[in-house]
């Protein structure tokens, strides 16, 4: 392999190309005239006649010199501002367009080979193709009597470099910085072009502060495949220098080049120190190539482990490891500066220690001794040292009820959440979602394990007295990890003045902790959403509605009911009608409601009013935005109006849960667990989003990993049977049906209990024990009122299911007569709903009606393709593979069980080789080779 090799300029030091002819750098020759190139120094020459022709040309320097310093075609050169390997940069005057330009010149006549030539035109064409606001744009290109040259904007700020040296950035500014770029490099690279020289001093800041990439001349178009680029020798700064371009591994250089010249910067300007510093070009390459970078925090402690994760992964040794775009680091970046969860993940200790084996094999085995002597006190210190919530991150605690009236319970509720609403719109604080502190107590004792819990530093406590139209409000910021009391204040107030105590309790919490607001989240924080006491007090009504842990219909139907006469109380009250449109949605989308036209067109008047009303009110936004998910399945008009909510609600898990939910149904699987998790850093405790992740990770049969999340809400809700049945779904997916009865029957199961029954009625399907589970289901339809809808006639489906499977075909066949005839008029009113059009192929298919079954079967599939939405479109698929396999359809049968158990299935228990060979559906199917192959685990 070639050895790579650097060389220099032999009169100024720059780093100049290998395959340069002559020992000096074209910014000298430019700069000191052709003349220079007779010396022996420089040109390795000895030549008797040398001395005389020197003195002749030092009498003509001066005049050359200033000649062309003063002149170069249409540029009169002013001042150099900057030097390199491949030229010099003037500050120059454009005289034919009146106006200043930085003009960068390569080589002159003879002396400069066709190797320079090619790399300077390939610099220019690169810079000019690019029109972005972060890129200096190009004005012209050209030569002039054998130089190169091209004319770009003049940026008064100055290089990166210098510019800190005299005013230090903050690490809040240094990212803010780091991100921009970052969007502007993938933007290079979305247009072909790498950069390969990212470092401080390619990088300049205008009047504004705003950064600008500049010095495309190290640029590869990675179309192209040319002898040039294979041939080049080591580029780039060493500091910045990524290890495939320090070893010389030209084909390894790609998209991760750029982003570890990012993370270098993004390093030096944290922690005022490069990645790797040696006293040599050779010991700094050493340093690279053979060690890691030191832990950014352990230069600057200001540092926390989040951002010291991001800028390490940009520097990972291999590129692979690294951020798999520009985009994907703008993003992390991001995250990190709304208080969001990152996507990078720390290097694991054994891919640390592995690395480390690699470079020092001589002392590993004595250092593994020591490891293991000392791991048990590790993990102390490991816990006692990392394991510190931020200090800007807080909770706010059940507001304590202390009102005579009991029905006043909805009033504290109410004031703790918009105290919490507005809190969590200062993007400089971490606030955890309420449904995660619902679950504690009005003083709870173990303030600290409570915290630890929550990851929070501090807590807020607080009370609330109603009495007629007055008000007293107690609240209190502890420190849960000192157990001191930060601050503390009462207010007593009017009805009418409580709008204000919320937003005075937010300023104060926040000037307690410490952060900072920018002036919209003080304008924010300070709004009211509302003058009318009587429309307030409907909304808190409607809002302590939509705070309970039940999701039953009468707890949407009174929210609706409270939210609707806040509005009508207020018309102009945006907050409220947010709210109706997003229960709306909600009961919507789960069918706790009935998914009604009404009702559908009811959520998007009440998101359009209040978008209307305030265009900027973050939870208006994430209303419209869920409206377009839940009611018109529209999923990137969701995203669009749910990143917009993001940025006025840094703090709302219900942004990136619903983000999880948009993906999701995308099929996009890997973003939709980036969502879950972000939604859970803010929302750790909250049983259902915990339920939802642990259903992906069921959909993907992930089971482990599904039953450890379902562990998780254990931990929050003891003994909680609707849990217990989704572990057993598993156990049923996995073959075990011993293992799912005995999690199905614990024994605190009150009989009458309907929780987990699907699961219960399946497992006698899967048991071929139908008697045991029909009277329940009896009791549990004589329960259910006409509205009830599609649960009522899924219920009544499995009851013929089951009727059929002892044997009794004729009240199986009244059963399915019934649900056909119930379904067909719910149809009529709900003609867009796949879920009925699904349960009816199936009731057709049990009363034996083939043509009809199969045509909703295929018109479900085709009117949802699982491109579409790949949750409904997967049911399509099961639904039909059910239809085919019962009606004498195996052909069609087979081929939907293969796309079924090809992609993720959305079903309790997902389609699985077990459940193929359990399941008495598929009898029909049990002969067939094609289905025995699929029943193989």
């Amino acid at each position: 392999m070639k050895t790579a090799t650097t060389t220099v300029c032999g009169r100024c030091g720059a780093k100049i190309s290998g395959d340069a002819t002559q020992r000096v750098c074209p910014a000298c020759l430019l700069e000191h005239g052709l003349d220079l190139l007779e010396d022996e120094s420089v040109a390795g020459v000895a030549d008797p006649g040398r001395a005389e022709r020197v003195r002749a040309a030092d009498r003509k320097k001066t005049t050359q010199s200033a000649r062309m310093l003063a002149d170069f075609g249409d540029y009169a050169l002013l001042e150099e501002i900057g030097r390199g390997g491949q030229g010099v940069v003037y500050r120059a005057y454009q005289k034919s367009l009146n106006r200043t330009v930085a003009l960068k010149v390569i080589g002159l006549g003879p002396w400069t080979t066709e190797a320079h030539l090619k790399r300077f035109r390939r610099e220019a064409e690169a810079a000019a193709s690019l029109e972005n606001p972060c890129i200096v744009p190009v004005y012209e290109v050209g030569e002039r009597d054998g130089s190169c040259y091209f004319s770009m904007k003049f940026v008064e700020g100055g290089q990166l470099d210098e510019a800190v040296k005299r005013t230090p950035v903050t690490i809040r500014r240094a990212v803010e910085l780091i991100a921009k770029l970052a969007r502007t490099v993938h933007y290079a690279h979305e247009h072909g072009i790498l950069h390969r020289d990212i470092k401080p001093g390619n990088i300049l800041l205008d009047a504004q502060g705003e950064p600008l990439l500049t010095d495309f001349g190290l640029a590869g178009l990675m179309e192209a495949e040319s002898t040039l680029t294979r041939t080049l020798d080591v580029m780039g700064t060493p500091s910045y220098m990524s290890p495939e371009q320090a070893a010389g591994e030209h084909a390894k250089i790609s998209k991760a080049t750029d982003i570890y010249g990012l993370g270098a910067v993004l390093y030096q300007l944290l922690t005022d120190h490069p990645p790797f510093a040696g006293g040599t070009t050779y010991e700094t390459i050493r340093l690279l190539l053979n060690t890691e970078p030191r832990q950014p925090r352990l230069w600057n402690r200001k540092i926390d482990r989040e951002l010291s994760t991001i800028c390490l992964k940009c520097l990972e040794k291999d590129p692979k490891r690294r951020y798999s775009s520009a985009l994907a680091l703008a993003e992390d970046l991001e995250h990190w500066l709304r208080h969001e969860p990152i996507l990078a993940r720390r290097t694991g200790l054994f891919t640390r220690a592995r690395k480390w084996v690699r470079r020092n094999p001589s002392t590993a085995g004595l250092i593994a001794l020591l490891v293991a002597l000392t791991a048990g006190s590790g993990v102390v210190v490991w816990n006692r040292v990392f394991a510190v919530p931020p200090p800007k991150s807080v909770a706010v605690l059940p507001f304590e009820n202390l009102s005579r009236d009991p029905d006043n319970a909805y009033f504290a509720d109410g004031i703790q959440d918009e105290i919490l609403t507005r809190l969590s719109k200062i993007a400089d604080l971490k606030v955890i979602s309420r449904t995660s502190t619902q679950h504690y107590q009005n003083k709870p004792r173990n303030l600290r394990e409570i915290a630890k819990h929550l990851g929070v530093a501090n807590v807020i406590e607080g009370s609330v007295q109603k009495a007629a139209d007055q008000i007293r409000v107690n609240v209190q910021l502890i420190n849960a990890q000192t157990d001191s009391h930060l601050w503390a204040d009462t207010y007593d107030r009017k009805l009418t003045d409580i709008l204000v105590v919320e937003s005075d309790v937010a300023k104060a919490i926040a000037d307690q902790l410490q952060a900072k607001l920018t002036g919209a989240e003080a304008e924010v924080i300070a709004a009211k959403p509302t003058d009318n006491p009587e429309a307030y007090d409907a909304y808190l009504r409607g809002l302590a509605y939509t705070l309970k842990t039940e999701d039953t219909a009468a707890q949407y139907i009174g929210a609706q009911k409270y939210l609707r006469e806040a509005v009508r109380l207020d018309p102009k009250f945006a907050l409220a009608w947010a709210l109706l449109s997003y229960t709306d949605a909600i009961g919507y989308s789960t069918r706790i409601l009935q998914p009604t036209d009404a009702l559908r067109e009811e959520a998007r008047q009440a998101a359009e009013t209040a978008l209307s009303l305030q265009p900027n009110l973050g939870e208006a936004l994430m209303a419209k935005g869920y409206y377009h998910y839940a009611c018109l399945k529209d999923y990137d008009a969701a995203t669009r109006y749910l990143e917009q909510a993001r940025q006025l609600l840094p703090n709302d898990s219900r942004i990136p849960e619903s983000l999880a939910y948009v993906t999701r149904r995308r099929g996009q699987w890997d973003r939709s667990e980036a969502y879950f998790n972000e939604a859970e850093r803010l929302n750790a405790r909250d049983p259902n989003l915990l339920i939802q992740h642990a259903l992906c990770y069921i959909s993907l049969r992930r089971f482990p990993e599904a039953l450890r999340k379902l562990d998780e809400v254990l931990n929050i809700t003891p003994d909680d049977f609707s849990i217990l049945a989704m572990k057993a779904s598993i156990a049923q997916a996995q073959g075990d049906l011993p293992r799912a009865a005995a999690l199905l029957t614990p024994p605190r199961l009150n009989a009458e209990d309907s929780s987990g029954l699907g699961v219960r009625i399946y497992q006698a399907i899967l048991e071929r024990k139908p008697e045991q589970i029909i009277p329940q289901i009896k009791k549990e339809l004589a329960k259910l009122d006409s509205a009830s809808g599609f649960h009522a006639g899924e219920l009544r489906f499995w009851l013929g299911w089951l009727q059929d499977l002892t044997g009794d075909h004729a009240a199986a066949h009244a059963t399915w007569q019934q649900v056909r005839g119930e379904l067909n008029s719910f149809l009529k009113e709900q003609p867009q709903n796949q879920n009925l059009s699904g349960l009816l192929a199936l009731t057709n298919m049990g009363l034996g009606d083939k043509a009809a079954a199969l045509a909703l079967a295929e018109r479900g599939m085709a009117a949802t393709p699982i491109e579409k939405d790949a949750l409904e479109g997967a049911v399509r698929i099961e639904t039909l593979a059910q239809v085919a396999a019962r009606l004498g359809e195996p052909d069609r049968a087979i081929a939907a069980l293969r796309r079924a158990m090809s992609i993720p299935s959305p079903t309790l228990p997902p389609f699985t080789p077990a459940v193929l060979r359990l399941d008495p559906m598929f009898d029909p199917l049990r002969g067939d080779p094609r289905f025995q192959e699929l029943c193989k685990d």
